[in-house]
């Protein structure tokens, strides 16, 4: 397992959400991605603002202080 930045799609009702740059631990060999709690809060909520707007395809970049 390693520290990366990967890119999350979320799709719901039509609409795709990317956003890039978010921190995860990434596995060696399946390259599979896991975010922790307040990096999943995060992203879920930047998700909501997205289909909030009406956006069909939207990317972003994920700022984490």
């Amino acid at each position: 397992m390693y520290e990366g930045k990967v890119t999350v799609t979320l799709e719901k009702n039509g609409s795709i959400i990317l956003i890039k740059e978010v921190p995860a631990h990434i596995c060696d060999v399946c390259e599979h991605y896991y975010l922790d709690e307040k990096t999943t809060e995060e992203v879920l909520k930047r998700g909501s603002e997205g289909l909030l707007k009406g956006a069909e395809l939207e990317v972003m970049k994920l700022k984490v202080a």
